[in-house]
């Protein structure tokens, strides 16, 4: 696995009064939050973070949306979309980078040309949609596509109803348990989801001070990450409640780069989904450029508590 090291600027720890409500669930893709509650280091940054969950960052986007949170985890994807269609909200942090997108099939895929004419199931108007699109169009083929829940994917697979799938990361393993002899993986690059941090503005404005210190904890917990991978993934392995062991962790963190940053390659990303949305016409709206993606990644906070984390100029 890789992580990104930054300085760490020192902040006052006075007491905040106000809770931040975050929403956040446990997951394999942010450590560092585990490590920074696991060591208190909200607590030591004067901060009463309150844990709210959802079942998907996408709900916990449109929860940020609405103000019933300050702070919300998810996957870029849903941002993509909230910068097209003009809402109010900014990216504060980039805590992780997923290097293995993969396409899974029950015979084997040497490369994307093995998927022209053939059916595949993902969840459309996702980000393993638009991941799915540009190996197509980058392969210059065609094929069936066909939608279905999460969920659904992997029997679908199993059923032979579809050639091949993409479904969501925390969906592999379990298609390969399912499928045993039968699985095959193809992995063409491309896209890398980015697990960010969205903000309401009252937290990028009025309570810029108790941002700049969520984040630095935050930073804190990286240190301890890289230090220790290991006991990390013992602390991420107990959150989930065992359900992923300590060492499938790590396993899966080789694909992983964790750091908590603001860098060009998000804004680039954001940019080109953008565009694929604004093309499929799931939102009526022009394609974005940098300039109008750009005021949404707020670098303040962040550059405040480890100023070589971002690098977007």
């Amino acid at each position: 696995m890789k992580y990104a090291a930054f300085a760490l600027a020192l902040l006052p720890t006075a007491a905040l009064a106000d809770p931040i409500t975050f929403a956040w669930s446990p997951n394999v893709q942010t450590p560092q939050v585990d490590m920074a509650l696991a060591n208190d280091y909200f607590t030591e940054a004067g901060l009463d973070v309150q844990l709210v969950p959802f079942a998907s960052g996408r709900e916990a986007f449109e929860a940020l949306l609405g103000g019933q949170v300050d702070i919300a985890f998810m996957a870029e994807f849903p941002a993509a979309t909230g910068a097209l269609t003009g809402q109010d909200f900014a990216i504060v942090a980039d805590l992780s980078r997923y290097t293995g997108s993969r396409i899974i099939g029950n015979a084997p895929i040497a490369s994307a040309a093995d998927l022209a004419g053939k059916r595949i199931g993902t969840t459309l108007g996702t980000n393993v949609d638009y991941f799915l699109s540009t190996v197509l169009k980058d392969a210059g083929i065609q094929a069936e596509v066909i939608n279905a829940a999460p969920g659904d994917l992997v029997p679908a697979l199993v059923r032979g109803d579809v050639d091949a799938i993409v479904p969501f990361p925390t969906f592999y393993a379990g298609a390969a348990d399912a499928l045993g002899d039968h699985y095959s993986e193809l992995r063409p690059g491309g896209y890398a989801p980015h697990y960010v941090l969205s903000a309401t503005p009252e937290m990028t404005d009025a309570r810029a001070e108790e941002l700049t210190a969520f984040l630095g904890a935050l930073v804190k917990a990286d240190a301890d990450v890289a230090a220790d991978p290991a006991k990390a993934a013992a602390i991420v392995s107990d959150n989930l409640e065992g359900n992923v062991t300590a060492q499938s962790l790590q396993a899966m963190w080789t694909d992983m780069e964790f750091g908590t940053i603001l860098a060009p390659d998000l804004l680039d990303l954001l940019v080109d989904e953008g565009t694929w949305i604004a093309a499929q016409g799931v939102v009526k709206a022009d394609a974005p450029t940098a300039s109008t993606i750009a005021p949404y990644l707020i670098e303040a906070p962040l550059a405040a508590v480890a100023p070589t984390a971002v690098t977007l100029d």
